[in-house]
């Protein structure tokens, strides 16, 4: 079943657990034994995480009297629909670095900041340089980005936006976090700044973390993705800086 359906065995578990996908029945040895309606649903499980749908939510949709298959799947086409245009923007943005990067110029800021659709990180600017202006990571941070060209905005978003849902998958099957795959996720995390911006050592990582939580603006990017993820990252991270010393 989890080599058919492309998930893991952990997943089919947790899904039968919180009553999502449950199997029809069991072997004599207590295998999980599923059969078609199963699979339709599971199908349908499917194609909501992959429209970003939160288990809880999922549960919630496919347990009202009003569900119906069918019209189910219409609905999840036309998300998808939607979803394909973005992307397709988004490859029509990437063909548009690529040719800039091949030409030799650079994008102007109102290029660079198109890839994060209604979020211009350059609105905190202002507010960054005040309180962190003076700071080694600062510095840093803004001599790196100043040569950043389309196409690298395009690979740190999509890189961050990778980090972000695969803790929010973390969190919806309910891994602690602080076990070591989530605080494997939060050195992903740490990480992707160092590449990217400046050395963030796990006590500075610690601090971010408590942006996370403590700004509401920092938090809406996390709870944009899941709810409750905000305060998922913030312990991971923390975990993990106290793991690393």
């Amino acid at each position: 079943m989890a080599a058919l359906a492309r998930v893991t065995v952990r997943a089919l578990h947790h899904y039968d657990e919180i009553g999502l996908v449950q199997p029809s029945g069991r072997s004599e040895a207590g295998y999980r034994l599923y059969d078609e309606g199963d699979l339709e649903r599971l199908q349908q499980v499917l194609f909501y995480r992959e429209l970003g749908f939160a288990l809880d939510d999922i549960g919630e949709l496919m347990a009202s009297p009003d569900f119906e298959r069918g019209t189910a799947l219409r609905e999840q086409r036309r998300l998808l629909e939607e979803q394909g245009e973005r992307l397709r923007a988004m490859i029509e943005a990437v063909d548009a670095a690529i040719a800039a990067h091949q030409g030799g110029y650079r994008m102007n800021d109102q290029e660079m900041f198109e890839v994060f659709g209604d979020f211009n990180p350059r609105e905190f600017g202002a507010e960054a340089e005040e309180r962190w202006g003076d700071t080694v990571p600062f510095k840093q941070s803004r001599e790196r980005a100043k040569d950043y060209r389309k196409e690298d905005w395009l690979r740190i978003t999509a890189e961050a936006g990778a980090i972000n849902e695969s803790f929010a998958e973390a969190l919806d099957a309910g891994v602690a976090a602080t076990s070591e795959r989530a605080m494997g996720l939060a050195e992903d995390h740490r990480q992707h700044i160092v590449r990217w911006f400046y050395d963030c050592s796990p006590e500075l990582h610690r601090n971010l973390a408590e942006m996370y939580i403590g700004d509401d603006r920092f938090a809406a990017t996390f709870e944009a993705v899941r709810p409750g993820l905000a305060q998922y990252v913030h312990d991971a991270v923390v975990a993990n800086a106290a793991a690393r010393g």
